[in-house]
């Protein structure tokens, strides 16, 4: 369905940790330059309209359902580079996206 690298589950790990929540929330909705955009929060409570992924023994990643849709086939990673560090997600889905990655068209 999708990938998470091992750097990726660390880092959503800690900052799940760092936020005092057990869940880190993933979904796509409408809006951004290039008409999808990736939108991610924390969660207390899982509910029925996510996936669960595990990051590690106590937290989890939710994906939202509807999302799949859109993100299937995807892998995120956590990329640390010179200029800065951020959530990279390789969309096999996507026909476009916009220069900072947090956007696509599908």
């Amino acid at each position: 369905m999708i990938n998470i690298t091992e750097t990726a589950k660390t880092y959503l790990t800690n900052s799940a940790v760092k936020n005092d929540k057990p869940y880190v929330a993933f979904s796509v909705k409408g809006g951004g330059c290039a008409g999808f955009q990736y939108d991610w929060s924390f969660a207390d409570e899982v509910s029925d309209e996510y996936h669960e992924f595990e990051l590690n023994e106590n937290k989890k990643l939710l994906v939202d359902k509807t999302a799949e849709l859109f993100i299937l086939g995807s892998t995120i990673d956590y990329v640390e580079e010179l200029g800065g560090s951020y959530i990279s997600i390789k969309n096999p889905n996507s026909t476009s996206s916009c220069g900072c990655g947090e956007s696509f068209g599908a």
